[in-house]
């Protein structure tokens, strides 16, 4: 069997809780995904809106704050958030990357510490946070061992050690004023831990996102070819490969469900950074080429979308009462209807939590979007 592209799309579609709103726990839901892109307070709480079946805000708060669910910095050297049992091994599989991304370059390098300087204060900055503490109490620890280096240092070690950020209020959780902690920790070789997590990484990666091919995988963590070539070979039966439209060799699980060509896909507006738009190398899963010059901004911001019959249709954004909806192509009445029903019930959830949600992103729209037909939806 080949699949078709509409099938790869649905299939994706089916695993990111994007076909049917899921009756689920928060936590069980985050699981399901992967993981949520958290670079954006506000972008967790709305990808788990389109997801889960009468979802509450305030049940994501008290994950958060219980650390079922936890935020830290993940694939692609982003702020994520997963499941709490899935951080250890994701940051095992991603240590490298994060480390090699930080203590080489240059900001690091300027100060002409070693990596080997940074890494003997990790013991020390584990036993320091212990219990939350503000990065400015952070960097002024940081200040006694490394001095006018602390800031660069303390850049660095944000990024690879094992640490969360700890929920600081506000309409979302988070605020910009970030607090963090160290994450759990468990003994072991340090290289096992990574190829565990890198196989472990993998299937989850297919389970909320497949089928995908290695530069698919490569292009959500930034995990390199030979590392992701290991762990394929190391998962055996539990992945088998799928032939797809294009050349590229596709993977999946074992008897991994793929929906049928006509299934219907229901109309969803999804948050900036939305995981689905960034889980495959190539844009066509679910997001047209043609739009994704207008959709992916020059400085690698990725605005929210909607999503029409299971494609990028347009983007949507908060003004003053209700929610704008920019279509880069004429859609039906159906679609409309479904997409006016979707903003309002987001703009409910909004006028409760942040009704100028993504607000500072609006100059993408001041300097143009070439939308085809626009609408106010009020909630």
């Amino acid at each position: 069997m080949i699949l078709t592209a509409r099938q790869l799309a649905l299939a994706t579609l089916d695993r990111q809780l994007l076909l049917e709103r899921r009756r689920l726990d928060v936590a069980e839901a985050v699981r399901r995904v992967c993981a949520l892109q958290a670079q954006t307070p506000a972008s967790p709480y709305l990808a788990l809106f389109n997801r889960v079946q009468d979802f509450a805000p305030e049940d994501l708060d008290a994950a958060f704050a219980d650390r079922r669910i936890v935020k830290a910095t993940l694939m692609r050297i982003t702020l994520h958030a997963v499941h709490a049992e899935d951080y250890a091994p994701f940051h095992a599989a991603m240590l490298s990357t994060l480390r090699a991304s930080r203590l080489y370059d240059r900001r690091f390098a300027s100060t002409e510490l070693t990596p080997a300087d940074a890494d003997a204060l990790l013991p020390e900055l584990g036993e320091f946070l212990a219990r939350p503490r503000t990065g400015a109490e952070v960097e002024e620890k940081v200040t006694g061992r490394f001095g006018e280096h602390a800031h660069r240092v303390w850049w660095a070690l944000r990024t690879y050690a094992p640490i969360h950020h700890v929920p600081t209020g506000g309409p979302w959780s988070f605020s910009p004023s970030n607090s963090y902690r160290a994450a759990p920790t468990a003994p072991g070789s340090a290289a096992q831990e990574a190829e565990a997590g890198v196989r472990r990484l993998l299937l989850a990666h297919l389970r909320a996102f497949g089928p995908a091919s290695a530069q698919d995988f490569a292009r959500f963590t930034l995990l390199g070819r030979a590392v992701i070539t290991k762990a394929l070979h190391e998962l055996g039966d539990l992945v088998v490969r799928v032939t797809g439209p294009g050349r590229a060799a596709l993977f999946d699980l074992a008897d991994a469900p793929v929906p049928d060509d006509d299934t219907p896909v229901p109309p969803r507006l999804l948050p900036m950074w939305d995981s689905t738009l960034l889980a495959h190398a190539v844009p066509g899963r679910v997001l047209p080429q043609e739009y994704r010059p207008l959709v992916v901004r020059r400085n690698g911001d990725m605005l929210p979308c909607l999503l029409v019959d299971g494609q990028v249709a347009g983007v949507w954004r908060a003004v003053d009462g209700g929610l704008e909806l920019t279509a880069f192509h004429k859609l039906g009445k159906a679609a409309w209807r479904g997409l006016t029903q979707e903003a309002e019930r987001l703009s409910t959830l909004l006028a409760d939590r942040d009704p100028v949600v993504y607000r500072r992103y609006g100059h993408w729209w001041d300097k143009g979007l070439p939308g085809v037909e626009s609408t106010i939806v009020k909630g």
